[in-house]
């Protein structure tokens, strides 16, 4: 396998001008995180609780093969290793593409380079210098925690007692599913610099949001009392997020996870991240079933193209649900 460099070094990463850093960074690593098996028969009632807890949470024996994991890692390692010259001709990310430093349009910056990609791969022009392996490695991959995703979303919609139980899984395997796929490159951090934001807090806008890192430290997720907690690396299981619209198809039942990575020291961290949108054209409002009299629905009904366009046009860290609040609106 390709190794990144471990040098913490500003020549490392030239193109960071901008150290992001925070006084109010104080957090605790927990063992309390949910981990859920997902051959366990009571996984699907477990799911649920994890959901309503945490919006957050780890699943083994997910059926994704290891070594599906390790070529995509080798990959993404391989292309992240390129001199910077070679890896700006895959960018910008507008939307796709390779970009550093900056995150969206808006003015959020971090210590991180990454290729944002269409699960399409016909999309994907542009993969550094050995683009049809890259390509292989990402088609097979994504399809395997694809099918994963679309388990626990049946898992989930059987705990909640729903039916058809594909009412949230139908929306990623739709052909004009809007999904997108992420590598994060997060090079370690100098020496002098301490609480150094790798990628600002924020939720995920989509359904469920897939993720995988190397054995490196550096995700934190928010508790709802506001205080953050490190998360454990693990880099043969999955971890899962809530993000803004199962939220909202839940009625707030499920609570998406507020999120954030600070940079490691010692050690360069590569994450890869399936995030399961619906079509731009899906409605995104509270299942009927969910609905019990005289419930009513926390949101006004969107679309995902508005929804995600709103969300785009926000900063990181802002409640972008906020404005499709009922109480907000009314």
């Amino acid at each position: 396998m390709v190794a990144l460099s471990t040098k913490p070094a500003i020549e490392q990463f030239p193109y960071i001008e901008t150290c992001c850093t925070t006084s109010a960074l104080f957090t605790s690593t927990s063992n309390s995180i949910p981990l859920i098996d997902l051959s366990n028969p009571d996984s699907k009632n477990l799911l649920v609780k994890a959901c309503e807890e945490f919006g957050f949470f780890k699943v083994i024996n997910h059926g994704v093969p290891l070594e599906s994991i390790s070529r995509l890692e080798s990959e993404a390692i391989r292309f992240f290793s390129l001199p910077f010259s070679e890896k700006e001709k895959s960018g910008p990310p507008s939307p796709f593409g390779y970009g550093n430093k900056c995150i969206g349009r808006n003015g959020d910056v971090g210590w991180v380079e990454y290729l944002l990609l269409n699960t399409n791969q016909d999309s994907n022009s542009s993969l550094g210098n050995n683009p049809d392996q890259f390509r292989f490695a990402l088609s097979e991959y994504i399809s395997a925690v694809k099918r994963m995703a679309c388990e626990i979303l049946e898992l989930m919609a059987d705990g909640l007692k729903i039916q058809p139980r594909n009412v949230l899984s139908k929306l990623l395997m739709d052909e004009q599913s809007d999904s997108v796929f992420r590598l994060n490159h997060y090079p370690p951090r100098p020496d002098r610099i301490s609480n150094l934001i790798g990628f600002g807090e924020h939720t995920d806008p989509q359904i469920i949001s897939v993720l995988r890192s190397n054995n490196t430290s550096g995700l934190q997720i928010s508790l709802r009392e506001g205080s953050w907690i490190s998360v454990p690396p693990d880099e043969d299981s999955f971890f899962i997020n809530v993000g803004d619209s199962l939220q909202v198809l839940t009625n707030g039942r499920f609570k998406s996870v507020k999120h954030r990575v600070l940079a490691n020291s010692l050690k360069s961290r590569v994450s890869m991240i399936y995030f399961g949108g619906p079509p731009l054209s899906e409605r995104i409002a509270p299942l009927p079933s969910l609905m019990k009299n005289p419930e009513q629905s926390l949101y006004k009904e969107f679309t995902w193209f508005e929804y995600k366009r709103s969300a785009y046009n926000s900063r990181l860290a802002e409640n972008r649900l906020m404005h499709f609040e009922r109480i907000a609106a009314s």
